[in-house]
């Protein structure tokens, strides 16, 4: 049993919540740390492929646009991405440049493609609304930081036949 999965069990708190964050900016996610949006994901298909945090600013032009459009034109992106861990809670740290609003991405990449593959990947918000046939809508996203850290928990959501993307299992 790693210690995070102790401390959860001794304090009531759940794995995911207890676990250490993955990615580039893990020590964001850490007392005194931030300000950042640490994620818990719950509901993965499967566990291959890479796991990514996309944050855009939180304004309906640019959420959802090219990350080398955002950069050259001086807007912020940031993009964390890590090797999805064969087992135990998933808990990812994005960091955040200042407290503020801001959109957050969370995707499934299963295939190994630099690319979204609507046909099998997965993606999530922080509404974790189901997502549907729609294209995803900035408040779907949105999500204040204060100056340390805020913890989020993302479900992941895979195309689910007709009715567009959901959740598994539901």
């Amino acid at each position: 049993m790693t210690a995070a999965m102790l401390a959860a069990a001794l304090f009531g708190a759940s794995a995911a919540q207890a676990a250490q964050a993955l990615g580039s900016d893990a020590a964001a996610c850490t007392p005194g740390g931030g300000p950042a949006i640490r994620v818990a994901v719950e509901g993965l298909k499967d566990r291959t492929g890479e796991l990514k945090l996309e944050l855009y600013p939180a304004n309906e032009t640019d959420f959802l646009r090219d990350d080398y459009l955002l950069i050259r034109e001086g807007k912020f992106f940031r993009r964390v991405r890590v090797p999805t861990p064969a087992t135990g809670p998933v808990v990812l740290c994005i960091r955040v440049p200042s407290p503020g609003p801001y959109a957050l991405l969370f995707t499934h990449n299963r295939d190994g493609k630099n690319k979204f593959n609507f046909w099998s990947d997965g993606a999530g918000f922080v509404s974790n609304r189901k997502l549907g046939r729609s294209r995803p809508k900035l408040d779907q996203a949105r999500i204040n930081v204060p100056a340390g850290m805020v913890s989020v928990d993302i479900r992941a959501q895979y195309l689910r036949g007709l009715g567009g993307f959901g959740p598994i299992g539901d």
